[in-house]
């Protein structure tokens, strides 16, 4: 007679890599809506901010620069956490893709902390604007070159997958998503001493975390339970 109780039973089926892979897919739910939430915060209370005219980089400026530079960095972590993820439940040539080109993205949301960008159309207020390009500033558009080229990338690896495993309409979206960051970054940059740039940027990084977001979901529910 087996002496099992249903407790011992339940534990011995938990199968905690798969409860570890949810787990860091979720951290790709979250990162978006994290970093927009505190960006748009700051961009509100902020003296001389206006959405209009300044991308969020700009909050990066001033002495509450470092309020924007943490955020930038536990928004990098989480989208770290979500590529590891994704290297776990795709596994092969995608998975290890994937966790390089998201963990870029990661990386390159630490390089725009670390290197703000130049002061612009009269923010920070009482700072002229740069009339040439900082060191500084040149690092942090390449951070962003590399960072959005490297999510519209892991976009595209990530449709295949997602088409192969009979999500159709989030492959779809991944590769509308890869085109709106590429050509809104691409755009923000050409244009970004005017509204219509920096509106362009805005779009990049919308859909940008738009798309992790809904991947990261829709990986969630692909993932195996760990309790079966």
């Amino acid at each position: 007679m087996s002496t099992a109780t249903p407790h011992t039973a339940s534990a011995a089926t938990f199968d905690r890599g798969r409860a570890v892979t949810k787990s860091l897919l979720g951290w790709g739910v979250v990162a978006g809506p994290f970093y927009l939430v505190v960006g748009l915060a700051q961009a509100l209370l902020v003296p001389g901010f206006d959405l209009s005219q300044h991308a969020l980089s700009a909050l990066l400026l001033g002495p509450l620069g470092w309020i924007q530079a943490t955020n930038l960095v536990l928004t990098g972590l989480m989208v770290l956490a979500a590529a590891v993820g994704f290297a776990r439940l795709v596994g092969g040539g995608r998975g290890r893709a994937a966790v390089t080109l998201l963990g870029l993205y990661g990386l390159s949301l630490f390089a725009a902390a670390a290197f703000p960008p130049d002061p612009v159309r009269g923010f920070p207020v009482g700072v002229e604007s740069a009339t040439t390009a900082s060191t500084s500033g040149l690092l942090h558009l390449a951070a962003g070159a590399i960072g959005f080229l490297s999510l519209a990338a892991a976009a595209l690896v990530l449709a295949g997958w997602f088409r192969r495993e009979g999500a159709r309409g989030v492959a779809v979206g991944s590769w509308i998503a890869a085109a709106v960051v590429v050509l809104g970054f691409m755009g923000g940059a050409a244009l970004a001493m005017s509204p219509v740039g920096v509106g362009l940027l805005w779009l990049a990084v919308v859909a940008g975390f738009a798309w992790l977001a809904s991947a990261s979901l829709a990986a969630y529910r692909l993932a195996p339970r760990p309790d079966c």
